[in-house]
């Protein structure tokens, strides 16, 4: 193949549109840490990669070749079949190429579902290239909190922008970890009630004979110790946002009632005589399968006036790069990064498919930079039962790496729902960072059976009962950690993270 031959890409400022998906290389990493993020666009059969050309560049940035001298000048070269397959020529020389990882020379051949997945290319042991596939075109679009360079995450965003301005009901669908509860808080940050509280309220930790009361409150003597009249967190988010969350979760005893506001917007206190109207604008939000028969059907119809569906990491590949950056140097993580990671351990957070997604990518990275910080070498297969191992460049489709599972001796040793001890629950709260949801998959039992212990657990502690200068004080003893900060409080992370906000001790957050 000649120079004439190849199709070099236009900077993406010059693509004006995408009518079918196009081929998209994105810089995961680079030497340069400021050209982590930087994409170029395939719009022709060929491309050559290699230290002077194509350009890459951010929206509304000029383009620059990845320039990098470990990077050969004799090109790498990308060819495109009519359906979408590519074909990776490796010319002989000194430059290691890899391809998800393993070391290629000579011709391979990558189907359209493999690009789909993301496939990384690895050049000169030096920078980290992702493949993928492009259905919108980048734009400058950014929101607080929902990081990312991909298409997936750029129609989140434009979704977002879409429905802020508007009372519409939202539904938030994605895995945990996803980012739901940011996107929850961008929605109402960019509407017009921004200047109220976004008042959230876990579902799944509604207590099930008092869940009617903590939504819509209860007058005097509606049940047994109610000796005052008490408001819901209906009458609390008047004029605000009110966000759901784990509304898979919610009691089934209310769900007719919530059924009920969404339609007329009216709601009874528990034992009032007279009805209440609300003005407060709903968020909803799961990481269930609402269609599968047990969620109230006509409720869920409701919640569908606008759907937002958060795509999981392994699905948004090309977004690692800035999402790492990002992370480090957040304020929990900014004072023990270390940007010099080595090329083989970001090659292989590169190529894990993060079951826990964001908030589990953040944990890894966490453990990561406490290692480098004691001078240890990071091993990434330590951190998970089995490291990834996906090859993409074989002659069929492979499949994505599954979420690691335990080992039959642990299935075998672990107790039973009735056997769970105050100090079971704590010591998995403390080895999964006080998240809630990692510690109920540790205990191998459901997320509302791990709430039910945890409020008959004397160790644990109500966010809301404890007084805003010890939280304070360990917030400065933790440096501002909130996984280690609810560790010293013995209460929940999640629950910490919302009551930080509502004392405005902590207003940014960030989940991709």
């Amino acid at each position: 193949m000649n120079n004439a031959d190849l199709t070099l890409t236009s900077p993406i400022t010059r693509a004006l549109q995408v009518e079918n998906p196009l081929l998209c290389l994105t810089i995961l990493w680079h030497p340069e840490l400021e050209r982590i993020g930087d994409q170029t666009i395939i719009t022709g059969q060929n491309l050559a990669i290699s230290r002077y050309h194509p350009l890459f560049s951010k929206p509304e940035q000029p383009g620059l070749a990845l320039g990098h001298g470990g990077i050969s000048r004799s090109p790498l070269e990308l060819s495109v079949d009519l359906q979408g397959g590519v074909t990776i020529a490796v010319q002989a020389g000194r430059m290691l190429v890899e391809l998800d990882g393993k070391e290629i020379q000579g011709n391979h051949y990558l189907q359209p579902d493999q690009i789909s997945n993301g496939t990384i290319l690895g050049l000169g042991r030096a920078v980290l290239l992702c493949l993928h596939w492009l259905t919108a075109l980048p734009k400058n679009n950014a929101i607080d909190g929902l990081i990312g360079v991909g298409s997936s995450t750029q129609k989140v965003r434009d979704l977002i922008r879409q429905v802020a301005a508007t009372d519409t009901t939202v539904l938030l669908l994605g895995e945990t970890g996803t980012g739901k509860e940011v996107v929850a808080q961008s929605i109402h940050s960019l509407s017009l009630r921004k200047h109220k509280p976004l008042v959230s309220v876990n579902m799944a930790a509604l207590n099930d004979d008092l869940a009617a009361a903590d939504l819509f409150g209860a007058a005097k003597g509606a049940y047994t110790g109610a000796q005052t009249a008490r408001n819901g967190f209906f009458q609390e988010a008047e004029e605000a946002t009110l966000f759901l969350d784990e509304i898979g979760n919610a009691p089934a005893s209310v769900q007719p009632m919530l059924l009920r506001v969404l339609e007329t917007g009216d709601y009874r206190p528990l034992g009032a005589t007279k009805d209440l109207t609300t003005t407060a604008r709903i968020i909803a939000a799961t990481d269930q399968d609402l269609y599968g028969g047990g969620f109230n059907p006509a409720l869920l119809r409701r919640l569908e006036s606008f759907v937002i569906n958060l795509p999981p990491l392994r699905n948004r590949r090309e977004d690692l790069g800035v999402l790492i950056m990002h992370l480090m140097q957040s304020p929990s993580l900014n004072n023990i990064a270390n940007k010099n990671l080595s090329f083989s351990l970001l090659t292989q957070f590169a190529l894990y498919d993060w079951p826990g997604n964001i908030r589990q990518l953040r944990h890894f990275l966490k453990r990561v930079l406490l290692g480098m910080a004691n001078n240890e070498t990071p091993a990434f297969s330590s951190l998970i039962d089995s490291p990834p191992q996906r090859i993409t460049y074989s002659a069929e489709p492979t499949n994505a790496c599954s979420p690691p599972t335990p080992s039959s001796t642990e299935k075998q040793t672990r107790k039973k729902l009735n056997e769970l001890t105050e100090e079971d629950v704590i010591n998995a709260l403390e080895d999964n960072e006080w998240n809630i949801q990692s510690a109920a998959q540790a205990l191998g039992i459901s997320r509302p059976s791990m709430y039910k212990l945890m409020e008959v657990n004397s160790q644990i502690r109500r966010v809301g009962k404890i007084s805003a200068e010890e939280i304070q004080q360990a917030r400065r003893a933790a440096n501002n950690d909130i996984e280690v900060c609810a560790s010293l409080l013995k209460t929940p992370a999640e629950a910490l993270r919302r009551h930080l906000r509502g004392l405005d001790l902590n207003t940014k957050y960030t989940i991709g």
